[in-house]
């Protein structure tokens, strides 16, 4: 008996609806099984799952930043997923994975991307779903951050391209504010609140480079101590967000439009997709050559 024959559509559909694998995976699986449903959804979970580890050491700094929120705006969690490809980000079954994550990332109340990623979607755990997926779209896919901001004061959460993803925590204010702030974090990206939040670390290596940068100067000491001291605010009010100038109106700082609007930050958290991972350089215009010559 040709057991490929004895395979019927409907089986492959249901395989399908039960594993969310490619139709010709699906078939393949119940050609293997002798058409037995439980055990061919078992062989594409191992199959998932070795495709899924001989991935995992491939770069994947692409993706997208997605943010969830609660009904009263008091808890907002913001999550990066990774793939390899700008290409996948924008494919639908990434797309619905992401929306998965973030959503059980706000109902989970965790911060652990491990417990995170045993939490249950479809009926199967969100890393099951996610070595389905790279099985299916044959590229890496990684959970990679996961930030959680709760407060009883107003969060700003803004994504721009989902490329870039802030949650900042505002104490007065309004909505708006809150979302104007979010926005100037996203596109200016300070590294600090204030001052105060500049370790002294960092304060004093750059006012050694300062002073070294001045010393060449030659000119006189009261001299360097000033153009130290002035360079030094200037650096300041650069890597903080209540010392820079507001995105949307340069004429004023984030301290002088948060004042205005009776409104204070508490704290803020930025990603970005990628950042700190190292992307392999591809040389695309060599990789056509190559090809053009069967090189």
């Amino acid at each position: 008996m040709n057991i490929e024959m004895a395979v019927t559509a409907s089986m492959v559909k249901e395989l399908r609806e039960r594993t969310g694998a490619g139709m010709m995976e699906c078939k393949r699986a119940l050609v293997e099984t002798n058409g037995d449903l439980d055990a061919a959804a078992e062989y594409l979970r191992k199959s998932g799952l070795a495709q899924a580890d001989k991935k995992a050491s491939r770069v994947a700094a692409e993706g997208l930043i997605i943010i969830a929120s609660n009904d009263d705006q008091t808890e907002s969690v913001m999550v990066e997923i990774n793939c390899e490809t700008d290409f996948v980000a924008k494919d639908a079954n990434f797309l619905k994975f992401v929306n998965e994550v973030a959503a059980n990332a706000l109902n989970a109340s965790t911060d652990d991307i491990e417990v995170l990623m045993n939490t249950e979607s479809d009926g199967s755990s969100l890393e099951v779903a996610r070595q389905a997926l790279v099985s299916k779209i044959g590229e890496n896919v990684q959970v990679r951050r996961l930030a959680r901001t709760k407060t009883d004061s107003i969060i700003g959460a803004y994504v721009h391209g989902g490329r870039i993803g802030v949650l900042v925590e505002i104490d007065g204010g309004d909505n708006e504010l809150a979302r104007d702030i979010a926005m100037h974090i996203a596109a200016l990206n300070p590294e600090y609140v204030d001052e105060d939040a500049v370790p002294s670390e960092v304060l004093e290596k750059e006012k050694q480079f300062l002073i070294s940068q001045a010393a060449d100067s030659g000119k006189p000491a009261d001299i360097i101590e000033k153009m130290v001291s002035g360079r030094l605010r200037k650096y300041l009010a650069g890597i903080t967000l209540l010392g820079q100038s507001f995105v949307k109106d340069g004429d004023i700082t984030v301290s002088k439009l948060l004042e205005q609007k009776g409104g204070s930050v508490k704290g803020f958290t930025r990603l970005e997709v990628g950042e700190g991972i190292e992307k392999k350089q591809e040389n695309f215009a060599k990789e056509v050559m190559q090809q053009v010559k069967g090189g």
